[in-house]
């Protein structure tokens, strides 16, 4: 479980990279307002505020008879300072402020470091203390000099900010909270896609209609056109190698048949065992290749009403079966070997009888191909849970469990068969299921040879 939970989380996913996106903008949207905010503040720098340092002064003078209250004055001025440019409890870019009175120090900013010195009268000059720059400029009038200094750069500024938390942290505390609104209303406004999505999935293999829901938005709109467009150009390719094949195996039919005529006329006026065995060989080729020729026909005929199914009735599946044992009863004794029924009474589906007929007729004939001679196949029938199944077992090599998936594909053929044949017989049977909406599974006959084969088709009530 902890594996597929972090499979599903690599898995790259539309929601998580547009989520993703909303919280870089977010995070650009706040770098850009700090730095707007830097900017505005580097250009509203106290160092050049004269009015400032002026009314500084002015106090200073005013309150110089009265040391206690021009320290106590000093003082809210510098928090004033400090609060107007809310760096009160960052030390490191604070503004600091000196004041001097007749070359005496009357008042020191509480965070001043050691060793400032004061620049020059009504200059402003860039200085270093403890190895960060500071830019530093002073006033001077009738004997008291005011000198303010302050974080040199914005750059400097923005340093310092990040040491304390003032840049990160608030995306560190507001991104977790804007990140489930973001992922719902994202997750919200994708409903028209899975709706498409859902209706491709649902989607058999031969189903080549436009897809029947097209939303009004634009970007989805296009995708769906583009779909049904690809469905259109699928679906014609499909029925034009379905005519193709149609055509060519209903042209083929006729030499075919005239080719075993001649065969046959020739056997009867040939003495020579040479020339006996020659068209023995050419008509056995020629019964293979009518056969071919058939299961082709049969395949396309399938495919073409497993996309457009024609009218089906209710078959009672238990006398069909009656009906194909019987046909094939003359086959079976040729070859030696014994066909057995058993079934659990009357079961009905629902389907088209010349392919119901062609099922049975496929699976009948692989068996007694593949069977040895002096042994039995054995056709079951019974209902289960609704549902009509089929066995038909053989007592031949079978199919390795690996390659059950593949024998299903047109032409495939397992490695190291004997038997001569097309591989189109469970291709066929496997078209039919489809088109009645069943399965078929393979599985090993009892007794651990041979090879069952199992067809459930839902059933219909008798």
């Amino acid at each position: 479980m902890i594996g597929r939970a972090w499979q599903r989380l690599r898995q790259p996913t539309l929601v998580r990279r547009m989520v993703l996106a909303q919280m870089l903008l977010l995070t650009l949207l706040w770098s850009l307002a700090v730095g707007f905010v830097m900017i505005d503040g580097s250009q509203e720098a106290m160092v050049s505020n004269r009015s400032m340092m002026q009314a500084i002064i002015s106090v200073s003078d005013n309150l110089a008879e009265q040391p206690v209250r021009q320290q106590e004055s000093l003082r809210l001025i510098d928090e004033a300072v400090r609060e107007a440019y809310m760096l009160g409890e960052v030390e490191e870019v604070a503004p600091i402020m000196l004041v001097w009175q007749q070359g005496k120090l009357v008042y020191r900013s509480p965070y001043a470091p050691d060793g400032i010195r004061s620049a020059g009268p009504d200059q402003m000059e860039i200085v270093y203390i403890k190895g960060q720059a500071w830019r530093s400029s002073t006033l001077t009038h009738h004997g008291t000099r005011v000198t303010v200094l302050e974080a040199g750069g914005p750059w400097q500024f923005f340093v310092t900010l990040n040491s304390h938390g003032y840049y990160l942290l608030p995306l560190l505390i507001s991104l977790p909270f804007l990140l489930l609104p973001a992922w719902l209303s994202i997750w919200l406004a994708m409903r028209p896609w899975r709706a498409v999505a859902q209706e491709v999935a649902a989607r058999g293999p031969h189903d080549l209609r436009p897809l029947a829901g097209k939303p009004p938005h634009g970007e989805l709109a296009s995708l769906v056109d583009n779909i049904n467009a690809l469905l259109h150009r699928v679906q014609a390719s499909a029925e034009r190698e379905r005519s193709f094949i149609s055509d060519a195996t209903h042209e083929l039919r006729t030499p075919l048949a005239a080719m075993r005529i001649n065969v046959e006329a020739l056997q009867a006026q040939a003495d020579n065992p040479r020339q006996q065995e020659l068209l023995d060989g050419i008509l056995g080729s020629n019964q293979r290749a009518a056969r071919l020729v058939g299961q082709l026909l049969q395949l396309t005929r399938n495919e073409a009403r497993l996309e457009a199914p024609g009218e089906l009735a209710p078959q009672a599946l238990d006398e069909l079966l009656q009906d194909r044992l019987a046909a094939m009863a003359g086959l079976a004794q040729q070859r030696g070997i014994e066909l057995e029924l058993h079934s659990s009474g009357p079961v009905c589906v629902t389907g088209q009888r010349e392919s119901l007929v062609s099922l049975v007729d496929n699976l009948l004939e692989n068996a007694l191909k593949y069977s040895p001679r002096d042994s039995c196949v054995t056709v079951s029938l019974h209902a289960e849970r609704g549902q009509a199944v089929l066995h038909v077992a053989d007592q031949g090599p079978g199919i390795a469990p690996e390659l059950h998936a593949r024998v299903f594909d047109r032409f495939f053929r397992a490695p190291q068969q004997e038997q001569a044949g097309s591989g189109l017989g469970l291709a066929i049977v496997a078209s039919v299921v489809r088109q009645h909406g069943g399965t078929i599974a393979l599985h090993r006959a009892s007794g651990g040879q041979g090879l069952l084969v199992e067809v459930r088709l839902p059933q219909t009530p008798a």
